[in-house]
């Protein structure tokens, strides 16, 4: 079983602090770096305002909140954030380049024992193992935004060896997260495939004058969604299939579907128009509502369903 009680967290923007209050709140002693010496001070502003915030939705206490700021601690070197870490999850700039220079600078000072974990939510592992000494302990950690609040983490294998996967799938069980590992390296993984799929079909519906942007988005988070964030496609449609399971809804249902996929987009760059269609609709769909307020409402929401289904 993993034993992890310390962290690096390289690369300190928006995902690498939110990671950061993540560590910081199940009791992991976290160091977090950037190269950037004012994003070490905004990434210190946004780890106090996210603890905070868990706080407000009694997640953690104020006096575990205070305790877990003394756990943290904040650097430019590479070197000094890894010199001891047992887990790294390295959430720095979607490029090659840096990731590169990264993991050369982990290689020369980390522990051999600590795996490394990136963010990436796009780079080939496969690529980034190329990149290592030591490739059989990189592989993607990939967490769904925010990681502080959304429980899934993608774990992807390439050529990571097997005792690696197992510690990072047992790290991210054991702090709640729901790691999946991805056996076949794709682009975009897996939850951002099907996001692009349906994302895909939800702009063609707008572009071909089906309905709004903002009827779209009524359509999704009022009807399948709702069951989406209680259980995956497959196991709706075996539900739909009544006591025959997904038997009897294939038999009853393959012909519409395959209907329905032969009229649907196949499209794979924006058709002319839709990015101006989409950017006027949320303006309407949005109102006088700011990003801050709406952020505020989705991660009180967000909450509330991860409670309900025992995440929290």
């Amino acid at each position: 079983m993993a034993d992890i009680k310390k962290v690096a967290c390289l690369g300190a923007g928006t995902i690498g602090s939110s990671w950061a209050v993540y560590f910081l709140s199940k009791g992991l002693q976290v160091k977090i770096q950037d190269i950037d010496k004012n994003q070490i001070e905004i990434a210190k502003n946004k780890v106090t305002s996210f603890l905070n915030s868990i706080v407000g939705q009694g997640i953690i206490s104020a006096e575990e909140m205070q305790t877990a700021l003394k756990r943290a601690s904040f650097t430019t070197s590479i070197a000094e954030a890894v010199e001891d870490a047992e887990f790294i999850q390295e959430s720095a700039l979607e490029r090659y380049d840096i990731k590169q220079k990264v993991l050369e600078e982990v290689d020369a000072a980390a522990p051999g024992t600590a795996v490394f974990a990136s963010s990436s939510s796009g780079l080939l592992v496969s690529r980034l193992q190329a990149f290592s000494k030591f490739p059989e302990r990189v592989l993607v950690g990939h967490p769904f935004n925010p990681p502080h609040l959304i429980p899934l983490v993608e774990i992807v294998r390439g050529n990571a060896g097997d005792s690696s996967v197992q510690v990072a799938w047992e790290f991210y069980r054991q702090i709640g997260k729901v790691p999946i590992v991805i056996n076949k390296e794709v682009p975009g993984h897996v939850a951002n495939r099907i996001q692009a799929a349906v994302w895909r079909e939800a702009i063609d519906l707008v572009v071909n004058g089906v309905c709004s942007v903002n009827d779209v988005d009524a359509a999704v988070c009022n009807g399948p969604g709702l069951r989406w964030a209680l259980m995956g496609p497959n196991m709706i449609f075996n539900l739909g299939g009544g006591d025959n399971g997904m038997e009897g809804f294939l038999g009853q249902f393959t012909a519409p579907f395959e209907s329905w996929w032969a009229d649907m987009a196949a499209w794979n760059q924006f058709p002319q128009g839709s990015q101006r269609a989409l950017i006027e609709g949320l303006k309407e769909e949005i109102g006088d509502r700011n990003t801050g307020d709406i952020v505020r409402w989705r991660d009180e929401k967000l909450i509330g369903l991860l409670k309900l289904r025992d995440l929290l």
